[in-house]
């Protein structure tokens, strides 16, 4: 019977995951997210997006004043910035960064 338990706790626990999957994908087709919306994309609290959004530190748009929204691509802007290169692109830049200016010194 206990064995029956988990696997129910397992199946409730892989539809909670692919229902979360669906949700996900469903805030991914839309242009523009609601507040919640946006708390969930970006997988942070609402108290934390609501301290970004008091510091400016993301556009968003009021079109009656209350209702916060979001655009899509600007959220996924601010999510991609401060890129971090991997270890062979650095390596990469400071071989030929190395390789000009030992020419420059030679010449």
């Amino acid at each position: 019977m206990d064995k029956r338990e988990i696997s129910i706790a397992e199946l409730l626990q892989r539809i909670e995951e692919r229902q979360q999957s669906i949700e996900n994908l469903i805030l991914s087709q839309k242009d523009v997210l609601t507040f919640e919306e946006a708390a969930t994309y970006m997988g942070i609290s609402k108290s934390h997006l609501y301290k970004m959004t008091m510091l400016g530190s993301l556009e968003f748009y009021k079109p009656r004043g209350k209702m916060i929204y979001f655009e899509l691509e600007s959220i996924n802007r601010f999510l991609l910035q401060n890129r971090i290169s991997p270890a062979d692109e650095i390596q990469a830049r400071a071989s030929t960064y190395v390789s000009l200016n030992n020419r420059r010194a030679a010449k």
